[in-house]
């Protein structure tokens, strides 16, 4: 019998805390969403388990916004449809026990972690969700049918747990937009939210695929995060540029550009790296931006063990297309490596054009 189950026939009658208990099915799942549930201050926060820190934030950002009466489910469930052929399902980590330590510590009221069959009863669904032209681009394209097989699986638990907000992790930046496009375009009455990447104090992202690096390779894998601020760093050194240029008295009038007035001033910066002030006194970054980045990753690529790119890519949040040289606005640079048999992803969101400003929000 479970905790919920225990305080019920105890009284006859609910009992309005929280819960905090293992839930297999769904009908216990909405046995207790119907008892301690309540209008706008249902949330719910969907992983696949081995839960650290990153998901632990995702749980507390939940709870916050419910707050204490508000109802957070966790859903713990490896979905076998978003895994492709040669990829990691039986090398997934499960480790359900320390999960629920995590999650009932971050603020859960309940663990919802069904079977395989619980969740696809007859065997997979024949009528999916497809991801669409996004979901062609990036982790589409590396591995094919992944976004289907995660919508599919985010539209069930969606329609099971029935809440008022869903949690996401950004570190997830195209899988968070996918949602959040299937949420507005099928009218799923759900606000979809979006959590800053959590990060180690090396930089490094946390992910459950982590503790598969060795220390050697976890050395290299932090050319990902290191090529993602390089590029924000390079991004926010031409703004200060362009800001000091533009600020120079009697530039304007003299009809001196930026990289020309920089160089007067005597910026040793500006004189080493012309091409950058340029693009700097033309609004353009994205070309600079690109190029910060793989260079840390070109290093790490003849590292022992060696990096291997999968992509680099700077985009448009709004479809995850390439952005063009001259594109002002906000954009978010995505990587994806394999380092030995571990393939990793990481992104940083970033804002370019007149007035810049990153929207890194994470912990580095």
């Amino acid at each position: 019998m479970s905790l919920f189950a225990r305080d019920r026939a105890a009284s006859g009658r609910p009992v309005r805390h929280q819960p905090a208990e293992l839930l297999r099915t769904v009908e216990d799942l909405h046995d207790a969403a119907a008892h301690f549930g309540a209008p706008g201050g249902n949330a719910v926060v969907m992983t696949m388990g081995a839960l650290h820190e990153g998901h632990a934030s995702l749980i507390r950002a939940a709870r916050e916004r419910v707050g204490d009466k508000g109802f957070v489910v966790v859903t713990v469930f490896v979905n076998p449809l978003q895994f492709g052929a040669g990829e990691d399902l039986d090398r997934y980590p499960r480790t359900l026990e320390a999960d629920l330590e995590v999650a009932f510590d971050a603020g859960a009221s309940a663990v919802f972690a069904p079977s395989v069959d619980e969740v696809y009863p007859g065997g997979e669904p024949q009528v999916r969700i497809t991801a669409g032209p996004m979901g062609e681009l990036l982790e589409g394209a590396s591995r094919p049918g992944h976004f289907d097989g995660m919508l599919t699986v985010v539209a069930k638990l969606l329609h099971l747990t029935a809440p008022d907000l869903a949690f996401f992790g950004q570190k997830d930046a195209q899988q968070l937009a996918l949602i959040r496009r299937m949420a507005r375009d099928l009218n799923f009455p759900v606000e979809i939210v979006g959590v800053p990447t959590v990060r180690e104090d090396d930089g490094l992202a946390l992910s459950s695929r982590n503790r598969f690096l060795s220390a050697d390779e976890r050395r290299t894998a932090l050319a990902l995060s290191g090529a993602l601020f390089a590029a924000r760093d390079r991004l926010a050194a031409q703004e200060a540029l362009r800001a000091r240029a533009e600020a120079l008295p009697g530039a304007q009038n003299r009809g001196e550009n930026r990289a020309e007035a920089l160089s007067r001033l005597g910026e040793a910066r500006a004189a080493a790296d012309a091409h950058a002030v340029a693009q700097a006194a033309e609004g353009r970054g994205a070309e600079a931006v690109r190029a910060a980045a793989r260079a840390v990753l070109d290093d790490a690529s003849r590292a022992e063990p060696r990096l291997v790119l999968d992509y680099l890519a700077l985009v448009d949040p709004a479809d995850f297309t390439e952005i063009a040289d001259d594109h002002d606005g906000e954009a978010i640079l995505a990587v994806a490596a394999r380092v030995g048999a571990t393939r990793l992803i990481d992104n940083i969101p970033l804002h370019l054009g007149a007035t810049m400003s990153t929207m890194f929000g994470a912990t580095q």
